[in-house]
């Protein structure tokens, strides 16, 4: 991995308008109108249930999306606000308000554009599959949570933001479930559920809204005693004009407060991102340039916050969508784009008429999707690592926050990796004799008598911190025999740390102060210039780091013969 090579950021837009035709653009502008209607919806669903308005929520997908698409390293990424950020979002108003929000969002596009800039795209798909499964589940059992209210009806306000207290506070008010409104829910369900059946293409939450408003507006028109909330009961009459930029207002304190929420809104967007890149790979043969992919998200996240609007990231579904339609170029995605503006700018109006009931309905939907509850399953057939690191991340993500779940999910896999490197990571002791293809495939076996007086200790892996541990405390354990040579056979370790490296130097200066040679056997090149840049190889001497154990052991069986015969004879 190069961090200082030269700037990844090719546009996958710009290679595709190179080489455009006609029918390609036929079948993006069939695809980018498709994904545009299906998106309506989505952002503003979830920008309602991220505490701000429907305007927001479609700002967000318009100034957002046509950013990613223009900016972005894959050919048919849908980027706009998603399911994943509703929890931090609302977090974040609730604490620091809309400027925070803003502030935060900017804050985590910098943090993207600097993954990009630093190649740091391939990187964050190794993040652990059960953290990413945990902390997944548990956005979805909280999006669900936060439409409780309004599917039942019960016009419940100042609902407590912790998932316990809020589940405590509905079943204390089950008594006031308004039964024309769970109606309305169940059935914008039903037809979300029943449409794909139908076909699926048809967009069946598009279908659901329509549906439901227009008969919502009918029942209101005949039976006006029968009230439904809708959008415009709760946030009035909606703006149909973009709003103009506007700037913060900054302060160390701020941004201190909020680098945690600006980390966790980069780490997940990336993620999401690029995962939703990864399955688009996987299904148009395209290939995603993660780097590039990175930066475009993050220049996307820097400028809609000064238009009002929340984070942005690549949506699974709505590129999935993009897919089965014909977008094969991010052209797709810029239409989608300017087909949500057209809606902003001349149908916002009959937003107003949605009802919220409708709205819930749609987003229990999407967290069921999310859930990947079969995904749970499986893992929960692995390892008891693994099971503990979905555990633990879903857990932490329901009772407490994204915030801290992510950082403590990530550490406790950090941990359990290691130690499972630890577990695995061998340190053998030879004398006697040494069997130079054991571990090998090797057919022919070649046996080497070592003197006595002579140890080889072999480090199978890494000699990382953890490892240098386990070996000095085995070292320390031998020091009663003091052989006249210690050799260290290091054919099987790949890289050494500063930790493996400090310990090493102190087995070689103790050893040294006990007139015990120490020699090293099979170092390659990359832990060989580590140790000349540390100055072991000037400690132990160069002539004491041998290519390969026969080598090293005909030194050392010399070093022990010349000892011998320097000891004055009785």
């Amino acid at each position: 991995m190069n961090f200082s090579g030269p700037i990844d950021f090719k546009p996958k837009l710009f290679s595709a308008i190179s080489n455009y035709s006609l029918s390609r653009f036929k079948s993006d502008l069939i695809a980018g109108i498709v994904v545009g209607i299906v998106a309506l919806p989505l952002a503003i669903a979830f920008g309602i249930a991220s505490g701000v308005s429907p305007t927001v929520g479609l700002i967000t997908a318009i100034i957002g999306g046509f950013l990613v698409s223009a900016l972005g390293g894959c050919s048919v990424q849908i980027g706009g606000p998603t399911g994943a950020f509703i929890v931090i979002v609302y977090g974040i108003i609730a604490n620091y308000g809309l400027q925070g929000l803003a502030i935060a969002t900017i804050m985590a596009g910098l943090i993207l554009v600097l993954l990009g800039l630093f190649h740091l795209g391939t990187v964050i798909k190794f993040i652990p599959y059960p953290i990413v499964v945990g902390f997944t589940a548990g956005i979805a059992l909280t999006i669900f949570s936060t439409q409780i209210n309004d599917f039942l009806g019960l016009g419940l306000s100042d609902i407590p933001a912790s998932f316990i207290p809020k589940w405590g506070v509905y079943f204390t008010n089950l008594s006031h479930i308004d039964l024309p409104t769970t109606c309305v829910g169940l059935v914008s369900l039903l037809i979300i559920i029943l449409t794909p059946k139908i076909s699926k293409r048809l967009p069946g939450a598009l279908f659901s809204i329509i549906i439901v408003t227009f008969g919502v507006w009918m029942l209101h028109h005949f039976m006006p005693d029968i009230h439904i909330t809708t959008i415009g009961d709760r946030f009035g009459s909606l703006p149909t004009d973009i709003p103009l930029p506007h700037g913060f207002e900054l302060s160390m304190d701020t941004i201190n407060d909020l680098l945690p929420s600006a980390f966790t809104i980069a780490i997940l967007g990336a993620i999401e991102s690029l995962l939703s890149a990864t399955v688009a790979d996987g299904i148009t043969g395209s290939r995603t340039n993660s780097n590039t992919e990175l930066i475009g998200q993050g220049v996307a996240n820097i400028v809609v916050p000064f238009f009002g609007g929340i984070p942005v990231t690549g949506a699974i579904a709505r590129t999935m969508t993009n897919i089965t339609n014909g977008g094969r170029t991010p052209v797709a995605g810029v239409i989608h784009a300017v087909v949500l503006l057209l809606i902003f700018l001349f149908l916002m109006p009959l937003i107003n008429l949605v009802p919220m009931a409708c709205l819930a309905a749609v987003l229990i939907v999407v967290s069921y999707n999310m859930s990947g509850w079969r995904t749970v399953r499986a893992i929960f057939k692995n390892p008891k690592s693994d099971v503990t690191v979905l555990t633990v991340t879903f857990l932490l993500t329901v009772i407490f926050d994204l915030t801290i779940a992510i950082e403590i999910g990530l550490m406790l896999a950090i941990i359990l990796f290691l130690r499972r490197v630890m577990e695995n990571t061998q340190i053998r002791v030879y004398s006697e004799q040494l069997d130079v293809a054991e571990g090998t495939e090797a057919s022919t076996h070649e046996v080497l008598d070592v003197a006595k007086g002579v140890e080889v200790y072999e480090i199978d892996g890494p000699f990382f911190f953890g490892v240098a541990t386990k070996f000095d405390e085995l070292m320390r354990s031998s020091m009663s025999r003091k052989p006249i040579v210690r050799i260290l056979r290091m054919r099987k370790v790949p890289f050494i740390d500063a930790t493996g490296v400090h310990n090493l130097e102190i087995l070689i200066k103790s050893s040294q102060a006990e007139g015990i040679h120490v020699v090293l056997s099979g170092v390659n090149e990359n832990v060989h210039r580590v140790l000349e840049n540390a100055n072991i190889e000037q400690l132990v001497g160069a002539d004491h780091i041998c290519d390969h154990i026969t080598k090293a052991v005909v030194m050392a069986n010399k070093i022990v013969r010349n000892q011998e015969l320097s000891r004055p004879k009785r």
